[in-house]
């Protein structure tokens, strides 16, 4: 029997990366899964067990879309997965409103939205579980990721709201924050072999994360194993800040 058998999930962002690892995993320890990502992006799946929403998780119907969706899919909804995310990169005079603009929107904004529209679900779930991908720049930085770490670090704030306010209806929220992680969003500099041995250097197990090694983590936090874990900001890094 899997972790996570019975249970009913959205995991956004799931097209790839990170979001596919996770919901793959979710399917395989007997979860129920919507895998939610923006128009065009590559959502098929093997398992039956995932169904596929296409959706911009930053439009105003976006929280409701796919609430209902998971609702009439699986008639409840247990885990929220707050995974979907942009970055971008450059310096402070140079990054202009809307670039701003744009990465508070998805990463921060879009999951309060979603996590807000899936609250009362998951309190009727008795076993709800609200999980966010955070990043190591909520509580670090690095030149040109001002709107980034801006929106990394409302997310830690966010959840521990959540995991304050619904603690008593015993759903737990936790934000996971990964190190440099081998994805998507990292391709552009990590397809560089200097770039990708550089970071993978500064990790304390000397290499670079994978996608997996992140929904391991989301897994635990969603499963009872994590029960007991709420309001926590996991660092899933490698030992990549051990030296800062």
């Amino acid at each position: 029997m899997g972790r996570l058998e019975g249970r009913r999930a959205v995991v956004t962002g799931a097209a790839s990366g990170i979001g596919r690892a996770s919901a793959e995993l979710f399917a395989s320890e007997g979860a129920r899964v919507l895998a939610v990502d923006r128009p065009g992006a590559d959502l098929a799946f093997d398992n039956p067990a995932i169904v596929t929403l296409a959706q911009d998780i930053s439009e105003d119907a976006a929280p409701g879309a796919i609430v209902a969706k998971a609702v009439d899919a699986f008639g409840g909804l247990d885990i929220v997965y707050n995974n979907a995310g942009v970055s971008g990169s450059a310096p402070v005079g140079e990054t202009s409103d809307e670039a701003f603009d744009r990465q508070i929107a998805i990463n921060l904004r879009a999951a309060f939205r979603l996590s807000r529209e899936a609250a009362p679900h998951l309190v009727r779930s008795g076993v709800g579980r609200l999980i966010f991908t955070a990043s190591i720049m909520a509580r670090h930085t690095d030149n040109g990721l001002v709107a980034y770490s801006a929106s990394k670090a409302g997310v830690v704030g966010m959840m521990r709201t959540f995991a304050l306010e619904l603690g008593r209806h015993g759903v737990t929220a936790n934000a996971i924050l990964p190190g440099a992680i081998a994805t998507g969003m990292t391709a552009a500099s990590f397809q560089h072999d200097e770039i990708a041995a550089l970071w993978a250097k500064k990790a304390a197990l000397k290499r670079l994360g994978q996608p997996l090694d992140i929904a391991r983590a989301a897994l635990f936090l969603a499963s009872d194993d994590g029960g007991f874990v709420t309001g926590q900001a996991l660092g899933v890094d490698g030992g990549l800040m051990l030296r800062v």
